[in-house]
């Protein structure tokens, strides 16, 4: 049983849903990240995804896209990223997912990405635009690895593929909630609620929500129909807003534990 296994297990016996986190590695600079990981960590955060920044985002909203830009023109490369999560290793517990798109990962290399990635201690990786028919080459390595291939379903996907797709995941399901890019708008209860509840009729992995969360109240809602939420545009939105602020870390910590108290007082419905 890996770190992500155990996790929904823990979330599951408490009555809780997790918070999934989403970061912008080397936003505003790869030593702020170091110490955001171990922060968020300690206010609550459940499961952390580290964005590998990317020059040709297609599912990123304008807030994750700048802070990308901004990363990249910082040198923040796949590698480093790696070479992070293998320093904070050690003092950090929490399953880290890298969120990444193909390319990065391709000019790395298959083989070396896997094996480094699980050197460095990642718990799965979760590729934008790299479908589930595409992922073998990917997945001859990082199923060996142990690293969970973690897949992406949409409103649009239907549902002959979505069957398809859970059957090829592991770790859990990511569901987009809403039709678009990260941090444009809210999601629909209802209809989330129905679209879970079909992922869920095909198979027994973990599904969270993501695209649109922001608020506590949001968490709480959508924590009611999955197993978890997921806020990214509106951590990276903060880190924007506090950059050079002595009190960035702090503020990260209490707001991710404003969402995780929300997230420990839902009633599943």
């Amino acid at each position: 049983m890996g770190r992500i296994e155990k996790t929904f297990a823990a979330l599951k016996r408490k009555g809780e849903k997790a918070l999934v986190a989403y970061i912008t590695a080397g936003y505003p600079d790869l030593e702020t990240t170091r110490a955001l990981i171990p922060a968020l960590e300690k206010a609550g955060v459940d499961i952390l995804e580290v964005g590998v920044p990317f020059s040709d985002p297609t599912a990123d909203g304008p807030v994750i896209q700048a802070a990308s830009q901004a990363a990249l023109k910082n040198g923040t490369t796949l590698s480093r990223v790696l070479d992070l999560i293998a320093g904070l290793r050690g003092t950090v517990g929490i399953p880290l997912v890298l969120f990444s798109y193909y390319n990065p990962i391709f000019s790395m290399g298959s083989t070396a990405f896997a094996r480094r990635a699980a050197e460095a201690g990642v718990d799965g990786v979760l590729v934008v635009d790299l479908p589930a028919e595409e992922s073998a080459e990917l997945r001859r390595e990082t199923d060996p690895a142990g690293i969970e291939f973690i897949s992406l379903v949409a409103p649009t996907t239907g549902g002959e593929r979505v069957g398809k797709v859970v059957k090829a995941s592991s770790g859990f399901i990511y569901y987009i909630s809403v039709t678009g890019v990260t941090g444009t708008r809210g999601p629909e209860l209802d209809e989330t609620r129905k679209s879970v509840d079909v992922i869920r009729s095909m198979t027994r992995l973990p599904v969270v929500v993501g695209f649109g969360v922001s608020t506590p109240e949001q968490a709480r809602q959508i924590g009611s129909a999955a197993d978890g939420v997921v806020v990214g545009s509106a951590f990276v939105k903060l880190i924007g807003e506090k950059t050079g602020s002595p009190d960035l870390v702090s503020d990260l910590e209490t707001y991710a534990a404003t969402l995780k108290a929300a997230l420990r007082r839902v009633e599943t419905t």
